[in-house]
């Protein structure tokens, strides 16, 4: 990575899952070409083993420092406060990026876009339940809108600018995913770019029951925040309804494969986990319906 003073693109990686993660992450990033100034910037709450290692391997990585409860928006926010450079990346931990991603993202910005969003595929292969896991989170990532003006771009392979980040830091300080943000930014006329083409590698493993209490946690954290300020009425009728959650979700997913044309044997073998994964994540609706997000976000791996 070069320094030649201020960064071409600062990277932003929240460090949420260990060294383990993390290490492949980093490498893929300083594999990006010798002739971008890449300012990768980890915002970890994992702890000091992870930074020592940080410290020791990639010393050039600007290591920022948070509680072990900080959420992963919240690491995002730290990041992009102390970012230098024009434009602006996040991905996650456990995201690979291939080696023209740099270089191909700014040149995009270059044209004149103000936001640019990628696909994400899965790097987990050799596993059914990490194909299951990505499936079940990822399928609608699987037929990414076509290039050019989008609704909505995936949160771990996009790229802003900086200064559109500093136009909407009330946005980002209220804590919430990149839909927010998206959203916000289209509502004032700012064009959300897909490049379908520019593809990250989603390489996360799992256990059953990791990914069972993960898809519990996001989905509490999402219905709890979806329903704050309502009434017990409101509340408790929603939190039943998702109940008939399940066959939906099922559904859509495998939808949504079968759209593809690709990954068909892996849904297949992925069928019964699928359905272990969508009954947590109704069960998750309903809990943060009822009972509000509880610290469900601060676990969101």
């Amino acid at each position: 990575m070069v320094d030649r003073g201020k960064p071409d693109l600062a990277v932003v990686v929240p460090s949420v899952n260990g060294w383990g993660d993390l290490a492949g992450c980093l490498r893929a990033l300083e594999a990006q070409p010798n002739g971008v100034a890449l300012e990768v910037i980890v915002a970890d709450r994992v702890g000091e083993e992870v930074r020592e290692r940080v410290r020791r391997e990639h010393p050039e990585v600007r290591l920022l420092e948070a509680p072990a409860g900080t959420t992963i928006p919240r690491l995002r926010e730290m990041a992009f406060g102390a970012a230098r450079a024009d434009v602006v990346g996040v991905i996650e931990d456990h995201v690979i990026v291939p080696p023209d991603w740099a270089e191909r993202m700014l040149a995009e910005h270059q044209g004149g876009a103000e936001v640019v969003g990628g696909a994400v595929d899965n790097a987990a292969r050799d596993r059914v339940v990490d194909w299951a896991a990505f499936l079940c989170e990822y399928s609608h990532c699987l037929v990414p809108p076509p290039r050019g003006p989008a609704p909505w771009l995936t949160g771990n392979n996009v790229t802003y600018r900086r200064a559109l980040l500093e136009r909407f830091r009330a946005t980002i300080a209220e804590g919430g995913w990149e839909n927010r943000l998206h959203d916000a930014m289209k509502a004032a006329g700012i064009a959300l770019e897909s490049r379908p083409d520019i593809v990250v590698g989603h390489q996360k493993h799992y256990t059953v029951g990791e990914y069972v209490h993960q898809r519990y946690l996001y989905s509490r954290s999402y219905a709890g925040v979806r329903v704050a300020g309502a009434g017990i009425r409101r509340r408790s009728a929603y939190g039943f309804a998702v109940c008939a959650l399940p066959p939906l979700l099922f559904y859509r997913i495998v939808t949504n494969v079968l759209r593809t044309g690709r990954y068909r044997r892996e849904l297949a073998l992925s069928l019964p986990l699928l359905a272990i994964f969508v009954i947590a994540w109704a069960w998750g609706e309903a809990v943060g319906s009822w009972f509000g997000p509880g610290d469900a976000l601060e676990k969101v791996r």
